[in-house]
């Protein structure tokens, strides 16, 4: 076990091994009282994620995530960085995403390396996150308006967008069955 909190939440099931059923669709309440997603919302190309790793804790900012299934999330990842490390020692993983349209969650599980260098962004590598759990972060009565972002209007970086969805999308198409 985790001396991280992130990760050091035990999770109870009732006694038919389920989550218990709430007024909002797609919402459990485990029985320890958190409300939980039984899949992930969809999001915007242009979301900007956070992603937590353990060994530290450590936060790093996602760029353009990418939904792959009800429960696994696909990004890229900058090669210079530390997190390609810890995640190879320390695979267990929160992924936040507060945006626009009221989505305010974290998906924990345990994250792989499909590719240690992207063949269409070579200075990435390509991370899967087999997401276990989804924890609802959304407020009743409030909405979330608006997230974190980036200026998405100059050419360098809507080609950046562009490519990295497009790889995203290429590699997502081969591990479907995995």
């Amino acid at each position: 076990m985790s001396d991280n909190p992130l990760f050091s939440q035990t999770i109870r099931f009732d006694s038919r091994g389920g989550l218990y059923s709430s007024a909002i669709e797609g919402v459990g309440v485990l029985s320890s009282g958190n409300p939980h997603l039984s899949k992930l919302p969809e999001w915007p190309n242009e979301t900007i994620a956070v992603l937590c790793t353990d060994g530290g804790p450590h936060a790093i900012p996602i760029t353009a995530p990418l939904r792959v299934a009800d429960r696994r999330i696909l990004f890229a990842l900058e090669h210079h960085r530390g997190s390609l490390e810890r995640l190879h020692s320390h695979p267990r993983v929160a992924f936040l995403i507060l945006g626009e349209g009221d989505l305010a969650f974290t998906a924990r599980g345990k994250a792989s390396i499909v590719q240690e260098q992207m063949r269409r962004a070579p200075g990435f590598a390509a991370v899967l996150i087999d997401v276990e759990v989804i924890d609802d972060h959304r407020l009743k009565g409030r909405a979330i308006t608006s997230g974190p972002g980036l200026d998405w209007s100059s050419p360098p970086t809507k080609s950046m967008l562009g490519e990295h969805i497009g790889a995203l999308r290429e590699i997502a198409a081969t591990i479907a069955h995995m």
